[in-house]
């Protein structure tokens, strides 16, 4: 997308105008600053449970990285677009590069649920890692089939299939072949 907003630029952003190093924010959000330096700079674009843990350090919502407005009425997103939305995702990230989210109700501010489409390709599940945040998931399975590595569990899905489940249990999102899902995650503030 050539208009497309990365959230390392909105991160940095919120940071400078909190007046924070990106050291304060690396120590704030318990990551290291080597992660915080990629991530602001859209070398790394993280899964969500960084992002969850500098939200909360830059004391905002999680959905702010991806608000382009301050919308308060009902959110309405028709069908197609989504594909027109922020997508968390680039060539340049390594460990998620194989996640695609497109925010469903980027425009609705004060939400404590994203909703996402999330486009899955194929990827090499040794260089993946397990991620963990405070919250709740949902995940719907329109196309193809996933598999969720879930603490020491792993569940395979496929179109029509769902699973909710609590988010602070170290989690894996993946597919053996090109998938697409519905995710609802909700962080508590």
């Amino acid at each position: 997308m050539a208009n497309e907003i990365l959230i390392g630029d909105k991160i940095k952003a919120f940071r400078e105008t909190r007046k924070l190093t990106r050291e304060q924010l690396a120590e704030n959000s318990g990551l290291e600053l080597s992660l915080v330096t990629e991530i602001e700079e859209n070398t790394n674009i993280p899964s969500l449970s960084p992002l969850i843990k500098i939200a909360r350090a830059l004391g905002v919502r999680l959905g702010t990285f991806l608000d382009d407005n301050n919308h308060l009425g009902p959110e309405i997103c028709r069908g197609g677009e989504s594909e027109k939305t922020l997508s968390t995702s680039n060539t340049k990230s390594r460990s998620n590069s194989h996640l695609n989210f497109m925010s469903l109700a980027k425009r609705k501010a004060g939400r404590n649920m994203e909703p996402f489409i999330i486009n899955i390709e194929p990827a090499d599940t040794e260089n993946l890692l397990l991620s963990s945040h405070e919250g709740e998931e949902f995940i719907y399975v329109l196309e193809g089939q996933i598999k969720i590595k879930y603490g020491q569990n792993e569940y395979v899905l496929e179109s029509g299939d769902s699973i909710y489940y609590d988010s602070i249990v170290e989690h894996l999102v993946y597919a053996t072949q090109s998938a697409k899902i519905l995710a609802v995650v909700y962080a508590p503030f």
